[in-house]
């Protein structure tokens, strides 16, 4: 006998989740047993799952490392993924990473900060070895939060994943949705469950977008509702994303121009 239960649209695995929320970056803080919170000057998640903090000289981590045995400290990553439009919850997904700090010898921070700033430059790393400190978390353990659902990653897991390929471009993307075509947002509401259609004093919301599909977030009056559409195929390219997107909301004409909800407008053909 066949199952009732409605059929979840597909999603990236949480490793890949995990990865597309560390590659945006969002907003850090570091947690370790007897030491205060330190906010990273710069933070970034390697290949491997291993994180590269640069810190402030002042932050008393660096010295509980320094005095831990082994020159290990047990510490947690915190990386906060914020959503890209002003969201009354902005909080979209927590991911944290639970290992031991080290300091690496001069030269192999030197070598690291290099390395990081190829894929993510900022001027606060030329402030290594002068008022700041580069240290290396090891992963033990992983958790994602987000609104697909929570769960438990090894390093294994994060090293084996890849980010997702829009994920360093839906925040512009979702902006734009957002300013310029509300009423593109208005055509998604026939994509949303029954029960949610017709709530009052509600707002659709763009929330977050992958190659399976669209997320929106709906603020109504006491609660809010995520709700994931599936494209009608999986995107591998911007164009193949922007094509799944006008057939999300029936591709409408409006003044002789194509409206392209990712960003500017395109001759209609």
């Amino acid at each position: 006998m066949g199952s009732t239960r409605p059929r979840r649209p597909p999603t990236p695995s949480a490793a890949e989740r995990a990865r597309s929320v560390a590659a945006r970056g969002g907003t850090a803080c570091l947690v370790g047993t007897g030491a205060p919170q330190a906010v990273p000057l710069v933070h970034h998640v390697r290949a491997d799952g291993s994180a590269v903090l640069l810190l402030d000289d002042d932050e008393p981590v660096l010295d509980a490392i320094r005095s831990a045995p082994g020159g290990e400290f047990a510490a947690m990553l915190e990386i906060t993924d914020l959503a890209p439009v002003e969201l009354r919850e902005p909080v979209r997904g927590l991911l944290w990473v639970t290992g031991r700090l080290r300091l690496p010898e001069r030269d192999i921070a030197r070598r690291m900060a290099l390395q990081v700033a190829d894929v993510r430059p900022d001027e606060e790393l030329l402030r290594l070895g002068h008022g700041a400190t580069l240290v290396r978390l090891d992963p033990g353990s992983a958790v994602l939060s987000d609104s697909e659902g929570t769960a438990a990653l090894t390093p294994v897991d994060l090293a084996a994943a890849w980010p997702d390929p829009f994920c360093r471009y839906e925040g512009h993307w979702l902006a734009h949705l957002e300013q310029s075509h509300s009423d593109v947002l208005d055509l998604l509401v026939r994509h949303l469950p029954p029960a949610l259609r017709d709530l009052r004093d509600a707002r659709l919301r763009p929330l977050g977008m992958d190659r399976y599909g669209l997320r929106l977030r709906l603020e109504a009056p006491g609660r809010d509702h995520d709700v994931r559409i599936a494209w009608a195929k999986p995107a591998t390219s911007v164009e193949e994303l922007r094509v799944q997107m006008q057939h999300l909301i029936g591709c409408p004409m409006r003044r002789g121009a194509d409206v392209d909800p990712l960003g500017g407008t395109r001759p209609a053909s």
